[in-house]
């Protein structure tokens, strides 16, 4: 799952890839987010290097809750693709990918996150009690 907003105006990235990981597999995670086939931004794999244009304008960090993120710095106007590619142990490769159009990001916020990343049934859910309180006002 893939989730993404803006920070500082809508100059910088945060996007977050969400995995799944096995409950009994010990082997470590690595993650990679590339910009089309050869392109890659960063990566937490040893034997990877990072694309010199990127060096300091992209970073990718594993956190807590088997979330990737990328930060990239700097994103150029109209539509960006990214692709992040999350591997376990000898596994295969599991990408996911999404275009990125910058006037249409949202600033990051636990909001934007939500209304992003879960589904209308769980919002309205989550709102429920909410219009039920102001309907009893």
């Amino acid at each position: 799952q893939l989730t993404y907003c803006s920070l500082d105006d809508n100059n910088h990235l945060r996007m977050d890839c969400k995995y799944a990981v096995p409950a009994e597999s010990e082997s470590e995670v690595y993650c990679k987010y590339t910009q089309g086939e050869t392109r890659l931004l960063d990566t937490t794999f040893p034997d990877e290097e990072q694309h010199a244009p990127f060096k300091k304008r992209a970073k990718v960090r594993l956190f807590p809750g088997n979330i990737c993120r990328l930060l990239f710095k700097n994103l150029p106007n109209g539509k960006s693709n990214f692709t992040c590619n999350i591997k376990q142990g000898d596994s295969a490769t599991v990408t996911k990918s999404t275009v990125v159009e910058k006037k249409l990001l949202l600033p990051c916020s636990a909001w934007s996150v939500l209304l992003q990343s879960c589904s209308g049934l769980l919002l309205t859910l989550m709102t429920l009690p909410m219009l039920l309180e102001i309907h009893w006002l």
